[in-house]
């Protein structure tokens, strides 16, 4: 490039320098108008507000930046985030949602807001957190946000499948929690390119078809994957572990059948393992003796049978522990109880075990809740059953079984 071809250039952006400025103020000072405009009209739309939050907050005698719930950027006083969370509203979203540019967060949650999503609130292309939990929305699911990591849609009325092309626009999508709608489609294909997640929550909708597909294990990122209270069928897969980050398992009341992979011993920084209300089969496997940080262990209600596992004792940091309405049988082992000093919630009722109750139970001192009704359970109730009198304990069920004698325990007899 010669020197003359230089100078024309330079030249140039001289003379179009102020041009640039000019041009840029005014969008400026129009979008800042546009935000207010926005906001304003969703006011508009609010039909109740017994708090008088808005009423009394959002004049156009104030900047809009200085609104209650409104946050604006230092850089471009420009409206980023929106927080009008458990103020009590009731009201529809306008289409004008959508002039809102700049806005990267946005929560409503533990409001009355109901109906549908404007088509315009996919405009929002720099949000990245969107809470509108507890509320009556209806309607699609909102999509088409490249830089969302956050969406809650939990407790409201989102209906239908769906759409499995949704997450190819959601390519950066950490939390995904869609818990209690009236949502029917089976798990989306889609969602598992979504490899940066990290939570996963269809809990208690109407969701059906294939509890996990093998592609699961993509999912490396995951920590919590919360299933329960659907229409699932199938069995677990094997891939569940590859999960290593998963610190959460719940997959409750899903129509569940097959045994408890062993690959689960791979999931050590569980810390909740639900999967009761199944029709799971075959024993507890010895795997689970691995997952040291266990804090809750739920299987409840499935058709588990074998020996009470003694490896429980391994997981020191138990706090329930509910193995209650399988056929297990056997005694309950002696020494089960001594290393877990935190347990509070021990439910083994409608099982078919056997024997005595081992002493080193009584010496839970947090424990709250013991539960070992219609077992088969026999001999004289131990004195050191009185100990749990001095502790936390709010519901004791020795009821349907074979014990002999008679014990006062606190004002009350078992016998």
């Amino acid at each position: 490039m010669g020197n003359v071809t230089r100078f024309i250039l330079a030249l140039m952006m001289v003379m179009l320098l102020p041009h640039f400025v000019v041009s840029f103020s005014i969008k400026t000072t129009t979008n800042i108008n546009t935000d207010q405009s926005a906001l304003l009209a969703l006011k508009a739309y609010i039909v109740s507000d017994p708090q008088k939050m808005l009423k009394t907050n959002w004049s156009t005698a104030t900047s809009v930046c200085n609104w209650i719930g409104v946050t604006c950027g230092s850089r471009h006083q420009r409206v980023i985030a929106l927080n009008l969370s458990s103020m009590l509203l009731t009201g529809t979203i306008p289409s004008q949602i959508g002039n809102l540019s700049f806005l990267t967060s946005l929560d409503l949650m533990n409001n009355s807001f109901y109906g549908s999503l404007p088509d315009q609130f996919t405009n929002l292309h720099r949000l990245k957190h969107i809470d509108l939990s507890w509320n009556n929305f209806c309607g699609e699911i909102p999509y088409s946000f490249p830089k969302l990591q956050y969406l809650s849609l939990r407790n409201n009325i989102f209906a239908g499948e769906i759409r499995s092309d949704m997450f190819e626009h959601l390519p950066r999508l950490q939390v995904l929690s869609l818990t209690l709608n009236k949502l029917s489609s089976e798990i989306p294909m889609g969602l598992f390119k979504c490899k940066e997640l990290q939570v996963i929550d269809f809990g208690y909708n109407r969701m059906m078809g294939g509890i996990l597909p093998k592609e699961i294990g993509n999912l490396t990122m995951l920590r919590i994957l919360r299933l329960g209270g659907n229409m699932f069928e199938g069995v677990i897969p094997y891939q569940i572990g590859d999960l290593l980050n998963l610190e959460e398992l719940s997959l409750c009341n899903t129509l569940l059948k097959g045994h408890i992979p062993p690959s689960i011993s791979n999931l050590t920084r569980l810390t909740i393992l639900d999967l009761s209300t199944n029709s799971l089969t075959g024993v507890i496997p010895h795997q689970i003796g691995n997952l040291l940080n266990l804090e809750e262990l739920i299987l409840y209600s499935n058709m588990l049978k074998g020996p009470l596992p003694s490896f429980i004792s391994n997981l020191t940091r138990l706090t329930t522990f509910d193995l209650s309405h399988n056929s297990l049988s056997g005694q309950i082992p002696s020494g089960l109880f001594e290393r877990l000093p935190k347990l509070q919630r021990l439910d083994l009722g409608g099982n078919k075990l056997s024997g005595k109750i081992p002493l080193g139970l009584f010496n839970c001192k947090e424990l709250q809740s013991l539960i070992l009704d219609s077992n088969r359970l026999e001999e004289i109730l131990p004195k050191e059953i009185g100990n749990l009198t001095m502790s936390m304990l709010e519901a004791l069920d020795l009821h349907n079984n074979l014990l002999k004698g008679k014990r006062k325990t606190g004002g009350c007899y078992f016998s």
